[in-house]
């Protein structure tokens, strides 16, 4: 059986628990990240930014990179397909922002990320991706700052590219490597291969972090025992559940690992009046880093994730998706039954994007023909964002 890891370290910087919430857009921005945080312990990454963007100063990337005053130790991923940009880009979050941790992806399935020979598509050339690495690393040394990357499986079944990464991202001194066990075709369908994570465990020295199908609590130890990662990546998992890092906190607790000194006591699941505690928190945050008006406009998207499986009525459930104030929501959630049980048949159940896998994968014109090449036909825009 494996030992079951206590803290993540990550170069310099170690975690009290080995547990990361993983970059999504529209989601973890810095409200969301505080929320989180206020449940247990982690790393909380900042929505997905362009290397490009951020160097040349582009507004809408400036306005992704926002930190909450209490984030002790502020992480970044970071999106580019040329080293020259990601050099600078790292440069500038460690020397400029304070980041104290920088995260390259290299995961992203979106279409309009691939097409470009960004995101899943670049471990395909083995030649772009360690000159990249090298420039992230070399650019956060004098700052001591841990880079890591994040990837999938491959583009397709055919084409696999984790353990050609995983050894490169070991021999340019990347301090791990986070393995989402999905291709880029499959997008987020299907079921997270944990024996390739596994795979990939043994392939390499440095830490790996699994990410893919993680709904519980008990799905971290286990994706842990049955692939001996250093740590877990959380996504979708924790849609309308911040709270799913307080029992993970609790999963991971020395005490509860070792089984020395008072057992951790598991916290139970959530009342629906409790759910509604965590929903008016989740609007403040949002009100307090965006004004009381856009907060509550981006709080909407959040409300059927907070309230899947619960009886609320459907008239009730879209009001609240309107809500414009914080007063309206109190008004309107004070029409929830406080003490309706949580719904047990969401345990373990998929939340946000699923779909079906992609027909193709949309990659540049002649990316297959060669896997040793930099790919310098490729440019990426300034102010893009994605799905991450």
């Amino acid at each position: 059986m494996t030992a079951l890891p206590t803290e993540l370290v990550l170069g310099s910087l170690r975690v009290d628990t080995p547990v990361v919430l993983a970059p999504m857009a529209g989601i973890t921005n810095a409200a969301y990240r505080r929320l989180c945080a206020e449940q247990g312990a982690g790393l909380y990454v900042c929505e997905m930014i362009t290397s490009r963007g951020l160097v040349e100063g582009d507004a809408t990337t400036q306005k992704m990179l926002v930190f909450d005053e209490l984030e002790t130790i502020r992480s970044v991923q970071l999106y580019g397909t040329d080293p020259v940009y990601i050099g600078k880009a790292v440069e500038i979050l460690c020397g400029d922002h304070g980041v104290g941790h920088v995260d390259l992806n290299f995961g992203c399935p979106v279409p309009k990320v691939t097409r470009k020979g960004g995101g899943g598509a670049l471990p395909w050339k083995r030649g772009l991706l360690a000159e990249i690495l090298t420039a992230a690393v070399a650019a956060a040394a004098p700052y001591d700052v841990p880079v890591t990357m994040k990837t999938r499986k491959g583009l397709d079944d055919d084409h696999l590219t984790y353990l050609d990464a995983g050894r490169i991202a070991q021999e340019t001194g990347v301090a791990a490597i986070a393995l989402h066990g999905r291709t880029v075709q499959q997008a987020y369908s299907g079921a997270a291969d944990w024996d390739a994570i596994a795979r990939l465990v043994d392939h390499v020295d440095i830490p790996v972090l699994g990410n893919g199908d993680i709904w519980e609590a008990a799905d971290a130890l286990r994706m842990v025992e049955e692939t001996g990662v250093a740590g877990v990546v959380v996504g979708r998992g924790c849609l309308g559940r911040p709270w799913l890092f307080r029992d993970l906190a609790a999963a991971f607790a020395p005490s509860s690992v070792e089984g020395g000194g008072s057992p951790v006591k598991r916290p139970g699941l959530p009342t629906l009046g409790e759910v509604r505690d965590m929903m008016r928190r989740h609007a403040e945050l949002l009100a307090e880093h965006m004004g009381e008006e856009r907060g509550c406009k981006e709080f909407r998207k959040h409300v059927a994730w907070y309230l899947k499986g619960f009886r609320a009525g459907g008239d009730l459930r879209h009001r609240l998706a309107l809500v414009y104030s914080l007063a309206a929501l109190d008004e309107l959630l004070a029409d929830l039954d406080p003490h309706e049980p949580f719904p047990v048949s969401e345990l373990g159940a998929p939340r946000g994007r699923q779909g079906a896998p992609r027909s193709r994968v949309v990659i540049p014109e002649g990316w297959l023909d060669d896997t040793d090449g930099t790919g310098s036909h490729v440019r990426e825009d300034a102010n893009e964002t994605t799905g991450g």
